[in-house]
């Protein structure tokens, strides 16, 4: 199985190079962002929570995004790998995911961080809020709040997937063209 994380900021590029990896590799994307939006959409006791906790700009409690994903790689357990977006996001579920993937007789393949500068960022986020009427993405103060927590507490799990040389980097603040053109010659490049 393909494996990879697609890592980054809020507003670098995860959502919009996600399905162009699923369309070249036939992977299943699983976004937690997505999880939680239909989690809240269907009113669900987990949607409730995590909405109150979203339009704060904190993260979701990890047992609950953990079950969310447990139950999707069961789900999709004989495809051809999964790109996982917005999860992992701190070490303590990186470890847990490799127990997960274990289960399943497999594991990460690899990291890929989109690296793009904040300001990009922020234009990317509020530009977001209005094309899809995202209500969390148009407060400044919870896009802020949003980077602040990336970097005080995700940012570090990328030295988890280092440590095991599955680490890349691809730089974001271009086309989305230009950052899959990058993010392929990885992919291919591991597949070989």
């Amino acid at each position: 199985m393909l494996n990879i994380v697609l890592f980054g900021p809020p507003g670098a590029g995860k959502g919009t190079q996600a399905p162009l990896l699923v369309e070249k590799y036939g992977l299943t994307h699983l976004s937690t962002g997505d999880l939680l939006r239909a989690e809240i959409k269907a009113g669900t006791a987990i949607g409730l929570e995590a909405k109150s906790l979203i339009d704060k700009g904190f993260l979701v409690p990890d047992e609950v995004v953990i079950n969310m994903i447990r139950g999707q790689i069961a789900k999709h357990a004989d495809g051809k790998g999964f790109i996982f977006d917005g999860f992992p996001r701190t070490t303590e579920q990186a470890e847990e995911l490799d127990k997960m993937l274990k289960e399943f007789n497999t594991s990460i393949s690899m990291m890929i961080e989109i690296d793009v500068s904040e300001d990009i960022i922020v234009k990317r986020i509020q530009g977001r809020a209005l094309k899809e009427n995202r209500v969390d993405d148009a407060d400044i103060s919870v896009i802020q709040n949003r980077i602040a927590t990336y970097h005080q507490k995700t940012v570090i799990t990328k030295e988890y997937y280092a440590k095991q040389q599955k680490y890349f980097a691809v730089l974001g603040d271009g086309t989305p063209e230009e950052a899959f053109k990058s993010i392929a010659t990885i992919v291919d490049q591991y597949q070989q």
